[in-house]
């Protein structure tokens, strides 16, 4: 059997403008590549189960089949790879073989199991269980306001779990985010803005729908602490980022709501504002995903002016404009490295300016949750999610800390079930070190 060159003798096709990103042979040729490199490697063996299972299937295939390499891993192998990956991007932050490395082999194993999951969804249809998990902003429109305590009732009923476990394959044991009875928006319309604001600037801050109708405390103290710092806050129309829908498989209905986003952040660009980011999830498909995934100028452009909101705090922090006029410090604080903040490359801002807050020490926690965006929701994923997780729960367990913080809403909902603390975002820890926490209805 010949060996697999290492080397692609294209670039990979990691966009869905390119015509060989939806050839099956061209996928398996370079799915067989890049898992020739990895087995060969064997550095990300204990990242997800996306790794043990390729290089247990390879090394049969040596064994019994007379296999060199990976050239014999089939559809069945690339579909179990892609679902046991639950993209938190580490294995690319960990690979020196990436297009960041300046490696010629260009390996990137979570867009190319994304790549693999489009091609599955295209011929099979998005399942079920991934539109109903896809349309998290969908869901919030209509769940978050008035009927936020009756819909926060019902997902509280283990019955009404049970079942929608059953029919859609979200895990019953899952903490789902509740619905807030006030949206950001909402607020946001009605608040009045603390003395100072827009002494520096605006902001105009990408919400997300955690924040805009799940935490909306996430958003409201993000506003406050900006406007603490001068900044004027605006939240222009928005919708989802689309990383549910890539989980899923939904190349297109991805790129819809990108092009929606970046039409109305590019008026922003237009209005001299700089784009904030709550969450690392969204950021990221921001940052790293859009460009892609339209291969548009404008999405270059409003890839390149989007800041994560304490990496924008961490900029005042280095200049020396960050306020410092704090009334309570926070003790020992534990703070989860979110995985999809890490995959950005900023460093982890919010622990520096938390740190620079008197009384405060803070303990940095290396480990992945297993959530990130709707993997570890599932039913099926569940009870390996939580496996994966033991190192996170262990390592906030032994600190000890007075305060739990998380930059991932997600992240947070893992840690209250296996921890059973309630982690809060590191601006919500920030608003409260400045006394200025605010009231959600």
């Amino acid at each position: 059997m010949a060996k697999i060159d290492l080397v692609p003798s294209a670039r990979p096709a990691f966009t869905p403008e390119d015509a060989r990103y939806w050839d099956a042979r061209d996928l398996e040729a370079e799915m067989q590549r890049v898992f020739e490199i990895c087995h060969n490697c064997r550095m990300c063996v204990g990242y997800c189960g996306t790794f043990p299972d390729v290089f247990t299937r390879v090394d049969r295939d040596i064994e019994r089949r007379g296999a060199t390499g990976a050239e014999l891993l089939d559809a069945e192998a690339f579909e179990a790879a892609t679902e046991l990956c639950w993209q938190c991007k580490l294995c690319y932050i960990k690979c020196p073989y990436t297009a960041d490395e300046k490696h010629e082999w260009l390996v990137d194993v979570p867009r190319l199991l994304a790549r693999e999951k489009a091609q599955r969804a295209k011929r099979r249809g998005v399942t079920v269980q991934d539109r109903v998990l896809g349309e998290p902003q969908a869901l919030g429109k209509l769940t978050a306001g008035p009927a936020a305590t009756i819909a926060n009732f019902v997902n509280a009923n283990r019955l009404v779990r049970k079942t929608l476990q059953t029919v859609a394959g979200i895990a019953a044991d899952f903490p789902v985010p509740p619905f807030a009875s006030t949206s950001f928006a909402r607020w946001l319309a009605h608040h009045e803005p603390l003395a100072g604001a827009g002494t520096r600037g605006t902001v105009a801050v990408f919400a997300t729908c955690l924040a805009d109708y799940n935490f909306p405390q996430i958003a409201v103290s993000a506003t406050r602490v900006l406007e603490k710092n001068g900044w004027a806050v605006v939240r222009p129309e928005q919708t989802c980022c689309g990383m549910p829908n890539i989980d899923g498989g939904d190349v297109e209905a991805a790129r819809a709501k990108a092009v929606v986003n970046v039409a109305a952040l590019e008026r922003e660009l237009a209005a001299g504002r700089k784009i904030v980011s709550l969450q690392p999830t969204c950021g990221y498909m921001i940052r790293k995903e859009w460009p892609e995934l339209l291969g548009t100028d404008a999405a270059r452009r409003v890839a390149a002016a989007t800041v994560d909101i304490m990496e924008l705090l961490e900029q005042q922090r280095r200049d020396g404009s960050l306020s410092r006029d704090f009334t309570t410090g926070l003790g020992r604080v534990a703070y989860h490295a979110a995985c999809h903040l890490r995959a950005q490359k900023i460093g982890y801002p919010g622990s520096r300016v938390l740190g620079a807050i008197p009384d405060t020490d803070v303990e940095m926690v290396e480990q992945c949750s297993a959530v990130d965006g709707t993997w570890g929701m599932k039913a099926q994923h569940y009870e390996m999610g939580r496996r994966y997780a033991q190192k996170l729960t262990r390592a906030i367990a032994s600190s000890e800390p007075e305060l739990v913080v998380t930059d991932c809403a997600l992240s947070a909902r893992r840690i209250l079930a296996e921890n059973k603390r309630q982690a809060l975002h590191p601006v919500e820890a920030l608003a409260k070190a400045y006394g200025v926490t605010p009231e959600v209805g």
